[in-house]
């Protein structure tokens, strides 16, 4: 589904990121994981053609990413609230994004509805724009709005941040179901140890721009996570 060849990002003559190689097979859900600064949005951003890479390429099903839009089509994201139209309303937003993959009104709403006990009645019919949600609220829509056109790919950064402990449990469970029933690639990033790896069955952990572990998740995985992160 993703590969990555030999990608290195620069700023200013310093490398941010630099990957060899990486390779998310279909179906698999991968979580990323790293302190701040370790250049997971970056290549995440990398991965959705929104900056280029100083060298190297990133293909989806064997399209670069690049020279080719056709990706896009297959791809849901979401990454901040800049992925938001923040002057119009939920209702508004979703039916632009539903239009954009050629949903009707009864589509949207059939598609929306695994959303509800996440949305828990305090995003639909709220009657504001979407800029006046709370910042918890504003990651809801966006992640319902990635996942509205069914996705073959999933890419979200840090989706349980800004959540209250039921709203990350809820979308811990929504993810997991999208996963398992739906066969959907994801690659998602975290500082949540323990929710991405309820998630993700493979576990990368980034520093300082490089792969330095990739694991199968197992009992014991949270526990090496925490080890590495406080030794």
């Amino acid at each position: 589904m993703i590969e990555v060849k030999n990608i290195e990002k620069s700023y200013s003559g310093k490398v941010v990121v630099n990957i060899p190689e990486l390779t998310v097979t279909a179906g698999e859900a991968v979580g990323l994981v790293g302190n701040n600064g370790a250049g997971k949005t970056t290549l995440f951003r990398m991965i959705l053609d929104l900056i280029r890479p100083s060298k190297g390429k990133v293909y989806s099903k064997g399209l670069n990413v690049a020279q080719s839009e056709d990706w896009k089509e297959y791809t849901g994201s979401h990454l901040d609230e800049g992925f938001l139209i923040d002057y119009l309303t939920t209702e508004e937003y979703f039916k632009f994004i539903g239009d954009l993959h050629g949903l009707t009104d009864g589509d949207i709403t059939e598609r929306l509805l695994p959303f509800m006990d996440l949305f828990n009645d305090e995003i639909l019919n709220q009657r504001k724009y979407i800029r006046d949600f709370s910042k918890g609220n504003q990651k809801k829509i966006g992640i319902a709005a990635a996942v509205l056109s069914n996705p073959e790919l999933l890419i979200l950064d840090e989706p349980f941040a800004n959540l209250d402990p039921s709203s990350q449990i809820r979308l811990k469970n929504l993810l997991r179901n999208l996963r398992e029933h739906k066969r959907m690639t994801m690659l998602i990033s975290s500082h949540d140890l323990s929710h991405v790896i309820e998630v993700c069955e493979r576990i990368m952990i980034l520093e300082k721009g490089q792969l330095v572990q990739d694991m199968q998740t197992n009992e014991n995985t949270l526990r090496e996570l925490e080890t590495y992160f406080t030794v």
